[in-house]
């Protein structure tokens, strides 16, 4: 990673301060990928209901009332698009707006001159960023300039559990790391898998490793190997990457976690078909579990807390991990006409009342909208979007997920590394060896 990294101290002092997942209008030139003339931007959107939907909902409302300012969409799974957006920027075939989680990715193309920078379209348009979450911004900022425009929804890692399981085996929410893995023989002796994870997509298994620092070594000890120190052999570190691997081998995590992937939302329908008990997981897949888990989520039966304390610990039981937002950026390949569009969709489209209301409503997400908890009241998700807004704004430390905050090259070497490690292929020891000797990649 870039040695002139932005200081992580702004992530973490700030609620909220990680990025999201956004709405991306993509651009191509005249042979991009989408295969759209040049007169349209183009837009990359993620897929999975129910935010697909309102996604390009909004795209459409735009070009229902801009005939002359058309916006084209094509839409890919979330890690299908991670390595698809790469190629494209790299190949200078992206697409006009760039949908992303800010961090080390956003910094690797502003570096790059693959985005444009935003800060003076901001300064000349205040009111698009004086309604948004200020701490949204940290993520989507490199060395003081605004590349990504924070928008769609807050997204801390929560805990979910399933009530009726702990109910079957007289178990209550675990309030620390020892009561967690109490609760893991507990459950496998009824049958239940403790842990549901789509172990294949790599990122779902980062949540836990993150945690788990946080948690023991406080949310200095990530800042400290972002900002370049050798610290992943930190006695904090070693103690955070045993007790992942003790909750494996007590078989912690379904059997065969290691092809179930997060994509299909696999993990998401263990927990409510009553086949695990607990899932570690950002708030986007409440939406997901209230679509497609029949009456799960309206008969009261899915919990969610904040990851448990570690007795001991450094960390504050109330820090949290995720995507402060999500962030949109427009290709510096893009011709004038492109940029012109995606800045009025910027403006006047995008996370717009109707697009707001839809993440509340049909995903039970909380936009980044300042003063959005006012809409909560007398809501069916009352109690579960006022949970994540009180996570968010509360939380003493909101860090940015690991692979968005590091540099590409480091990220890719973490998943990889994070792999072997749930798969017992390598010690702890060894993986963090293995990451020292990466960090500045």
């Amino acid at each position: 990673m870039d040695h002139n990294r932005a200081s992580r101290r702004s992530f973490l002092a700030l609620a909220g301060a990680t990025p999201l997942v956004a709405t991306v209008l993509a651009s191509c030139g005249d042979s991009g990928p989408a295969g759209a003339s040049s007169d349209a931007a183009t837009d990359w959107i993620l897929t999975g209901a129910p935010k697909e939907g309102i996604r390009q909902g909004a795209v459409d409302d735009w070009n229902k009332a801009h005939e002359d300012q058309q916006i084209k969409t094509s839409s890919f799974q979330n890690d299908a698009y991670k390595a698809k957006i790469k190629t494209a920027i790299g190949a200078g075939q992206a697409p006009t707006i760039i949908f992303g989680w800010g961090g080390g990715t956003l910094r690797s193309y502003a570096q790059g001159g693959q985005v444009d920078d935003l800060t003076s379209w901001l300064q000349t348009n205040s009111g698009v960023k004086d309604r948004l979450f200020d701490a949204a911004f940290a993520a989507g900022t490199v060395d003081g300039k605004v590349y990504g425009l924070p928008t769609e929804t807050v997204q801390p890692l929560v805990l979910f559990y399933n009530k009726k399981l702990f109910k079957q085996v007289g178990a209550e929410p675990p309030k620390t790391w020892d009561e967690l893995m109490s609760l893991v023989p507990k459950f496998n002796a009824a049958g239940i898998a403790p842990i549901s994870l789509g172990g294949q997509s790599r990122w779902t298994n980062m949540m836990w490793l993150e945690l788990l620092f946080d948690r023991i070594g406080g949310p200095e000890l990530f800042e400290s190997i972002y900002n370049g120190q050798p610290n992943w052999t930190d006695p904090s570190a070693i103690d955070a990457l045993t007790k992942v691997q003790d909750l494996v081998k007590a078989d912690g995590f379904i059997k065969g976690f290691a092809s179930i992937t997060a994509d299909s939302n696999a993990d998401q329908a263990l927990l409510y078909t009553d086949k695990a008990a607990m899932m570690l997981h950002g708030t986007w897949t409440y939406g997901g579990m209230k679509t497609d888990g029949g009456d799960f989520v309206s008969s009261g039966n899915l919990g969610y807390m904040n990851f448990p304390e570690v007795t001991g610990g450094k960390g504050d039981p109330m820090n949290t991990f995720g995507n402060p937002a999500q962030y949109v950026s427009i290709s510096s390949k893009a011709t004038q006409k492109q940029k012109d569009i995606a800045l009025a969709y910027f403006k006047d489209g995008l996370l717009q009342e109707k697009e707001a209301e839809a993440y509340i409503n049909e995903a039970g997400e909380v936009p980044i909208v300042k003063g959005i908890d006012a809409k909560f009241s007398g809501l069916e998700d009352e109690e579960w979007l006022k949970f994540t807004y009180d996570l968010a704004t509360n939380a003493p430390s909101f860090a940015q997920s690991w692979d968005q905050a590091l540099s590409p090259t480091e990220a890719e070497t973490l998943l990889d590394n994070i792999e072997k490690l749930f798969g017992l292929a390598i010690t702890p020891q060894e993986f963090a060896s293995n990451m020292n000797a990466a960090i500045g990649k």
